[in-house]
C-alpha cells in the first residue's frame, strides 16, 4: 500500500489545483461568491453530472443563465411566469419537468428546512454516515410533489446505487484543503467521513492498482475503495478521487 500510496499522493498533488477547474463541472459554482448560490449551483449541475464534461459545463451555463445567473435569488423568488422559462429545458433523459421539480424543492429547503447544509447535518447527526446524509437530503426532497420520473436523478445508495453525483457534491461542499478546487463549506461534517465518487473511470483506475475487486460499480464498491484509501489517509481519502479520475479521464489508464 505504501508505494500505491505514494505514487497515489504524486497524483493528487498533480491533479488538486485550480487548473483542474475549468474543464470540470465544479467550475460551475465557481462562477459564485454567495454561499447559496454556490451550493444550488453545485447541486444542480451534480444533479446532471454524466455523459462529456463539455456537455454538462454547457448546459449547466446555459441553466444558471436562465437563472439570471443568481440561482439562490431565482428560487426564492421567481414567479410562476419566470418559471416558464424552463419549459423545454432537457439535458438526455433530465428534462424540464425534473428541472421545475428540482427548483421547487430546493425552493422549500432554503424556505423551510434551514437549506441544503442544514438538511445535511441533521440528516447524518448523531454518528451518521454519509449514507444517512444522502437518504435524508433525498428524502426531503422529495417532501415536494413530483413525478415518479424524476426520482431516478436523485440516487439512493440504500437501493445499491454507488450515488456518484452526490458523493461528488459533498466533496465539493465538505472537503477544504486550501487547494482552490473544492470549497469546504460545510464545516460540520468531517471529510474522513466522505465516500469517494465511483464512475467508470475511476473505478477502473481503482482496480488496476489494486484498490478495489468488487466489478460492479455500485454502492458496495464505493465502501471498498473508501476503506481502502483510508488506509492511506483516514482524515482527507476523498482527496484519492482527484487521482483515480485524473488518471482515468487525462491519462487513458483503464
Amino acid at each position: 500500500m505504501k508505494n500505491i500510496s505514494d505514487f497515489l499522493n504524486e497524483k493528487v498533488i498533480q491533479y488538486n489545483n485550480p487548473s483542474f477547474i475549468e474543464s470540470d463541472p465544479i467550475s460551475i459554482p465557481h462562477l459564485f461568491t454567495r454561499k447559496e448560490d454556490i451550493e444550488i449551483s453545485g447541486f444542480l449541475t451534480s444533479i446532471i453530472a454524466w455523459g462529456r464534461r463539455a456537455a454538462i459545463i454547457k448546459t449547466a451555463n446555459r441553466w444558471m443563465d436562465l437563472m439570471d445567473n443568481s440561482p439562490y435569488d431565482f428560487l426564492i423568488n421567481a414567479s410562476d411566469i419566470e418559471m416558464r422559462r424552463f419549459d423545454g429545458f432537457v439535458y438526455r433523459t433530465f428534462n424540464s419537468d425534473d428541472c421545475l421539480f428540482l427548483m421547487t424543492a430546493l425552493r422549500d429547503v432554503y424556505l423551510n428546512k434551514g437549506g441544503l447544509e442544514q438538511v445535511a447535518n441533521e440528516s447524518i447527526m448523531g454518528g451518521g454516515q454519509i449514507l444517512d446524509l444522502i437518504v435524508g437530503m433525498r428524502e426531503s426532497l422529495f417532501e415536494t410533489p413530483h413525478m415518479v420520473r424524476s426520482r431516478k436523478h436523485i440516487a439512493n445508495p440504500q437501493s445499491g446505487s454507488a450515488a456518484k453525483r452526490i458523493n461528488m457534491f459533498l466533496r465539493w461542499m465538505i472537503r477544504n484543503d486550501d487547494k482552490g478546487v473544492d470549497f469546504g463549506l460545510w464545516k460540520k461534517i468531517s471529510p474522513s467521513k466522505l465516500m469517494c465518487p465511483l464512475d467508470v473511470h475511476s473505478g477502473n483506475v481503482a482496480r488496476k492498482v489494486g484498490l478495489l475487486t468488487r466489478k460492479q460499480n455500485d454502492w458496495k464498491a464505493v465502501d471498498e475503495l473508501t476503506q481502502n484509501l483510508r488506509k492511506m489517509d483516514k482524515e482527507d481519502p476523498v482527496k484519492y478521487d482527484f487521482a483515480l479520475f485524473g488518471m482515468g479521464v487525462f491519462e487513458g489508464i483503464s
